[in-house]
């Protein structure tokens, strides 16, 4: 592709400088111009940035610009030793030049798959060489959730042993809890004693991510955090093995079972069903080695000060994603190589950035303080989010609600938001108002099956106890379909890039819905609240005070 630049020099001091900008009078209404957003989004996913990936040079390039960005508006620093950074060190693992294998012996003989073919193996983050067999419990889904009546462990010995689970989950959970108990699977699973998890399809998962395409990550480099005492973070290091199978692999697996693998598909069709779990007559072994190194990247903070001295003290957060996919390994030289991310997530940043320009441009301080964060390693499983979550530059009680821009399409006319998360706490309410003021509803989450609640880097700061919203443009106007044909062709493409059909004016115009969401979060005398009885708030913020639901 063109650059974008093909006579600038990509520095951090290549941004136009904000800060000479004539300041504004008291409490005026900030600008948003489709030139101002588009001009980040530019840099950004220009092709000298190579990606963003985490810990390469057009990441830190991409930081620099940013940290420049946050200097030129007059934030303060809000990194580690006084700096816009906080370093995040990171382990990454590559599968070694032997293929994983797996291998499934029991009444239907002995078979061995290399990983890539019927059955996915990645590298592990906790040994570099693993043997492992052991015995197979199928658990259905996996889930224990007692407050909905599942305990799909009751009954079965699954210590000492590798545990099946069904892609997903059953279809009559709330979207966003079955989010939340689709991620806690292997910590689930660990808790019962078991050493290995091993996912296996269902009709729905099939439709919804195809092999094919979960191929395509087969060789995925895996990534973890470091903690402070060079540890490797992981919530459930008991699970040594896991693995992902096809079809033909997952029918070995379940031969001369008490229900073959297909009725096992079947009974998990209906909605509200709960396939129940039980012993299988094979054992599974998991061979890899994994090859490490460690690579640090940054996150970038900012905090534009709060100015009432009762309120100070507390933080409303928003923060989008710099990192994206880097190059593509294998293109051919002359070809495309360069995974941009223009709405993956320089869109995004570039939401984080006018909203901080226009805080610092309305002469109008806010009451509590804001800090504005550039997340690293979001696309590596929003590690960055996460490490700054358990190990914020600020007290992490004292953030009170916090917005992720994560990937707005911004290619129609949007005429709705949805919120993930938003209908936990309050902030239902405020992005609720803050669209109505510039004739933007708010909806329910439209497509359930993608489990986005927790896949982003807001809900590493929800496990914290904050209330907290992914926002992104909704399905109104043609979104639906706008949606659907990103999910299915740009995203995580090449073609994520400045030469799809941008709208620069609704980029401007969710800035300037951003700008009103965290203007009243900052300045309302009543901090954000976990709705009374809600799930995350019970689950993740019991002691704190809480809000009668739809107040």
């Amino acid at each position: 592709m063109r650059s974008l630049f093909p006579a600038l020099l990509l520095t951090a001091v290549a941004a136009a400088p904000l800060a000479a900008q004539a300041p504004a009078g008291p409490a005026s209404t900030p600008q948003f111009t489709a030139a101002g957003f588009r001009s980040h989004v530019a840099f950004l996913a220009d092709d000298r940035l190579e990606g963003r990936d985490t810990g390469s040079r057009g990441h830190e390039i991409a930081a620099a610009y940013v940290a420049s960005q946050f200097d030129g508006l007059g934030l303060k620093p809000g990194g580690e030793n006084g700096g816009w950074y906080q370093q995040v060190p990171f382990r990454k693992a590559v599968l070694g030049t032997a293929k994983p294998q797996v291998t499934i012996a029991g009444p239907g003989g002995s078979r061995t798959w290399e990983s890539g073919t019927d059955v996915i193996v990645r590298a592990s983050l906790l040994e570099e060489k693993q043997d492992v067999t052991a015995p197979v419990v199928f658990v259905g889904y996996g889930i224990d959730a007692p407050r909905y009546g599942i305990a799909d462990y009751k009954g079965l010995d699954v210590k000492g042993k590798i545990v099946v689970v069904l892609a997903g989950t059953p279809r009559d959970l709330p979207s966003e809890i079955a989010a939340h108990y689709d991620d806690e699977k292997a910590a689930t699973a660990a808790r019962y004693g078991a050493i290995g998890l091993v996912t296996v399809t269902t009709e729905e998962a099939d439709q919804t991510r195809p092999w094919k395409d979960r191929l395509k990550y087969a060789n995925s480099p895996a990534f973890t955090w470091i903690d402070k005492a060079g540890k490797p973070f992981d919530e459930a290091p008991a699970i040594r093995a896991g693995a992902t199978l096809n079809v033909p692999a997952a029918e070995a697996l379940f031969a001369g079972a008490a229900k073959p693998y297909a009725a096992v598909r079947k009974a998990a069709v209906p909605k509200g069903a709960h396939p129940k779990g039980f012993a299988l007559k094979t054992t599974i072994r998991i061979q890899r080695e994994s090859v490490w190194s460690t690579i640090t990247s940054p996150e970038v903070i900012g905090v534009l000060p709060g100015s009432d001295p009762a309120l100070k003290a507390e933080y409303v957060v928003l923060m989008g994603h710099l990192d994206h996919l880097g190059l593509k390994a294998d293109a051919k030289p002359g070809e495309d190589n360069v995974y941009n991310g223009a709405l993956d997530n320089a869109a995004g940043v570039a939401t984080m950035l006018e909203v901080a320009r226009a805080f610092a441009a309305s002469g109008k301080p806010p009451r509590r303080s804001m800090l504005f964060i550039a997340n690293t390693a979001e696309e590596r499983g929003l590690l960055g989010a996460e490490y700054f979550a358990h190990n914020a530059t600020v007290p992490v009680k004292s953030i009170v609600g916090l917005v992720d821009l994560d990937m707005p399409l911004l290619l129609y006319p949007f005429t709705d938001v949805i919120a993930f998360g938003a209908d936990h706490s309050t902030v239902a309410k405020v992005v609720a108002e803050a669209g109505a003021a510039i004739g933007v509803k708010l909806i329910a989450d439209p497509m359930p099956e993608e489990g986005i609640f927790t896949r982003s880097d807001h809900y590493k700061f929800v496990q914290q106890g904050v209330p907290a919203v992914f926002l992104a443009t909704g399905y109104g106007n043609g979104g639906d379909k706008v949606w659907k044909q990103f999910l299915s062709g740009n995203y995580h493409s090449l073609k994520d890039d400045m030469n799809q059909p941008i709208l620069w004016d609704e980029g401007a115009k969710f800035a300037k819905l951003n700008y009103l969401i965290s203007r009243d979060m900052a300045d309302s005398n009543a901090r954000p609240l976990w709705y009374k009885g809600d799930f995350f708030g019970d689950l993740y913020a019991p002691n704190a005070p809480k809000a009668e639901p739809g107040r």
